[in-house]
């Protein structure tokens, strides 16, 4: 499936792209003056093929979920249950992500990817709510400072649940895939994934996670190089940088980002989770950087490593820290915005609107 997936994954389309260009300066306004919207659209024409491209909507936002052997390491103060306790929050609507996905009419889906713990019983029998797709791959990875933090089988097959997650919800009609995480402990393998990508300084790519005093803050930094030394991941080997410094999160969402590219469908990022596995998705794949779009500037210092390496500029910056998908539900109505601006704005010509 990775394969397929992979080899299904084609650059922009150049003529829908130009025909957004002309479009844009046909339209009754003055050329740039919906500043990054104005790129933003004819990148997603240039995805669809078409222009206009489609409106990015109905919006399903996948929350991807899974445990990490480095909490061993104390690179966190909350425990591990929590991850699971979270997931019923989410199942129950009572989450930040649950609430914006109301805002912005997006469905949630939770996957089980990694759980460590017994999860809570789904409470929701109503079909309009959350889902809970079970696909644990195993529980929780390995400490990433003793062993490789999952075999190369057991990345492959995070990596492939986020694919068939994304072909299951652009089936279900889908226009728009948002990235959720969660994982009690998951920025320190973002961390690592980040440093591991980019080339930067381990204490470039790691930040406070939530809020962490300096004391954790620099055992974390430790971990984070101690763990990059032990493996020295190969950049250009993805699927062995998942397995050494990744989490199952991690995996399973580049492989949602390379689903999504495949059937050429956009995937708005989230935070530091999200971006680190898009650096993950992009190494498989150099093209499916075309199907991202950067919801937000995350707070975590390493996500702005990520987005410069993958080139690409958020959509807001509000400080943001919390993942789920909540930066990215925030971003939503920007880029639905850019894309009905080609549906629906007149020509000069058609409104018979002086040019200068």
């Amino acid at each position: 499936m990775l394969e397929s997936t992979v080899a299904a994954i084609r650059p922009l389309d150049e003529a829908a792209m130009a025909a957004a260009r002309e479009l844009q300066g046909r339209l009754t306004k003055p050329a740039g003056s919906l500043g990054a919207l104005e790129p933003l659209s004819v990148r997603l024409a240039g995805l669809a093929g078409t222009c206009p491209p489609p409106l990015p909507e109905p919006a399903a936002v996948a929350i991807f979920a899974g445990d990490h052997g480095v909490h061993a390491q104390g690179v966190t103060p909350w425990p591990q249950e929590v991850t699971a306790q979270m997931i019923g929050n989410f199942l129950a609507g009572g989450a930040v992500v649950n609430a914006f996905a109301r805002q912005a009419g997006a469905s949630v889906t939770v996957v089980d990817v990694g759980v460590a713990t017994p999860l809570p019983a789904d409470p929701a029998a109503d079909a309009a709510g959350p889902r809970l797709v079970a696909a644990n791959v195993r529980p929780g990875t390995r400490d990433m400072m003793v062993t490789a933090a999952l075999t190369r089988d057991e990345a492959r097959a995070a990596v492939e649940t986020g694919i068939r997650i994304a072909g299951e919800l652009v089936d279900a009609g889908a226009g728009i895939l948002l990235t959720g995480d969660m994982g009690i402990g998951n920025t320190t393998p973002a961390a690592a994934l980040i440093a591991a990508f980019t080339g930067v300084d381990p204490a470039a790519a790691t930040g406070r996670g939530t809020g962490v005093d300096d004391e954790t803050y620099a055992r974390k930094v430790g971990v984070v190089r101690a763990a990059l030394d032990r493996h020295a991941p190969d950049p250009a080997d993805p699927l062995g940088v998942l397995a050494t410094v990744g989490g199952l999160e991690h995996a399973a969402l580049a492989g949602l980002v390379l689903g999504a590219a495949a059937r050429r469908v956009p995937v708005l990022l989230d935070g530091v989770i999200a971006v680190s596995a898009g650096l993950a998705a992009a190494a498989f794949a150099p093209h499916a950087v075309g199907a991202m779009v950067a919801g937000h500037r995350s707070a975590e210092p390493g996500a702005t490593a990520a987005l410069r390496h993958l080139g690409l500029d958020p959509l807001i910056d509000l400080g943001l820290r919390l993942g789920e998908g909540t930066g990215a539900l925030l971003a939503l109505p920007v880029v639905t915005g850019a894309v009905r601006v080609l549906h629906e704005v007149a020509t000069f010509d058609s409104a018979g609107v002086a040019e200068k």
